[in-house]
């Protein structure tokens, strides 16, 4: 299988979550339509306004220092200032013995500048004198006129409430999109916690169907599918209990009549192989039948791991298997007699082919969350990395993929085991193990 390509760079940004995508396709379109505007506005119209406004003051300050060429007297200054006070709200002042020095590079108001350089062409220096004013200076023939210039007459306050138009509106969009795109997205969560907790054999019922049409669609498609499969596990379970039935009728009959036989010493050394024949093929039977039915009629409870692990191991030293056990204090939600028999199909496995066997698990991280791994490792010959996948194949013998001359067992443990670990949404894997032997790990999703 080829390596998928790494994620680019707009992957890597892109929120992951259908909520955020869904909130960004719905609310960018807007922003990019927000920030033209923007820009138009500025390039533009705010510039033209910004223009106009400086050429008015710019006009203003022109027809006072005419008025005060027409009319130089010190007493006509005064009515000359009022008019211009009134008509212009400039406050004006006139120093005929000072001199401006040169401007400064960075002079603020660039275009109230231009303005009073195209209509007045005379040395002027701009300065903000307060928040709210402007300071003028003129360089006039006969001295320095000074103007105070409110900043109210050079900038519109449209621009704020464009400011907040836009601002407000993509707010305003942004809390109805991810409003509303929650409550479209609340089903499908739904629809995959329960999709999620049915793969792991747990009762979660059927759900109700919300959200928009192609959701309600998915969720009664669900619920559909999960009638028939909860159906055919139960007609599944009938007819194998109806066959393990037949089946051990018959077998019961001959145990009974090996039992009545005559207890002739040589008979008795017939009857003992006869009667461990017996049951060695109702013990195939019953693992054939375990393997067919599977384990989806049980339900989940909370299971304390190292009581069961504890459990499992005294089981085995009972036939003459030594066992050691590392399990931390974890509980988790397991269905207990399925996952009692995946470890023992380990551990039969194991002691089958080893002397020493370790069974330990512990927490782990991963990208989809937190795992626990549950591991069973002997000191066993071991597996071939190339064979490791056929050891799971139904009626598939270890001892014939691992090349030894044993036999023994219906090559049906390592398929069992495989089947319960995934009804509860793990995996288990075989890898080489640390006493030398094979290891079996489970990986359990919490």
């Amino acid at each position: 299988m080829a390596t998928p390509p790494p994620p680019t760079l707009i992957r890597r940004l892109l929120p992951r979550g259908l909520l955020a995508r869904s909130v960004l396709i719905i609310v960018m379109p807007l922003l990019v339509v927000q920030v033209v505007a923007l820009q138009l506005f500025y390039g533009s119209h705010w510039e033209v306004v910004s223009r106009r406004l400086a050429m008015s003051v710019a006009g203003d300050l022109a027809t006072v220092t005419g008025l005060m060429e027409r009319f130089p007297d010190e007493e006509d200054r005064g009515w000359i200032f009022a008019a211009a006070l009134v008509n212009s709200e400039l406050v004006l002042s006139f120093d005929p013995r000072a001199q401006l020095p040169s401007p400064p590079d960075n002079m603020p108001e660039r275009d109230l500048a231009r303005a009073i350089a195209e209509q007045l062409n005379l040395p002027v220096i701009i300065s903000h004198a307060d928040s709210r004013t402007v300071r003028i200076d003129l360089q006039l023939r006969t001295g320095v006129l000074t103007a105070e210039v409110p900043r109210k007459r050079l900038f519109t306050g449209t621009v704020y409430l464009f400011w907040l138009w836009l601002i407000g509106s993509s707010a305003l969009l942004f809390a109805i999109a991810a409003l509303f795109m929650r409550n479209q997205v609340k089903p499908i969560r739904r629809l995959a916690v329960a999709a999620e907790a049915f793969g792991m054999g747990r009762e979660v019922g059927p759900i109700k169907p919300e959200g928009a049409v192609e959701v309600r669609q998915a969720a009664t498609a669900f619920n559909l599918m999960q009638a028939r499969v909860r159906r055919f596990l139960a007609q599944r379970t009938e007819m194998l209990a109806g066959v393990s039935h037949d089946l051990r009728t018959p077998l019961t009959r001959m145990r009974l009549a090996l039992a009545m036989l005559p207890g002739r010493t040589a008979d008795a050394e017939e009857i003992a192989e006869l009667t461990d024949d017996v049951v060695e093929m109702e013990r195939m039977i019953e693992a054939y039948l375990s393997f067919a039915r599977g384990e989806g009629s049980e339900q989940t409870e909370a299971v304390d791991l190292a009581q069961m692990a504890e459990e499992m191991a005294q089981r085995a030293r009972r036939d003459g298997a030594l066992v050691e056990v590392a399990v931390p204090a974890i509980t988790m939600r397991l269905r207990p007699d399925a996952m009692r028999r995946a470890l023992a199909n380990l551990i039969d496995n194991a002691r089958r082919h080893g002397k020493r066997i370790a069974l330990s698990a512990a927490w782990v991280s991963r990208p989809g969350g937190t795992a626990v791994e549950i591991a069973v490792d002997d000191d066993g010959p071991g597996i071939p990395p190339t064979r490791r996948e056929e050891a799971f194949r139904p009626f598939v013998r270890l001892t014939e993929v691992a090349g030894t001359g044993s036999t023994g067992g219906t090559g049906l443990g390592l398929a069992i085991a495989r089947d319960i670990v995934r009804a509860h949404g793990g995996e288990i894997f075989l890898e080489d193990g640390p006493l030398g032997g094979l290891r079996a790990r489970i990986r359990l999703p919490v």
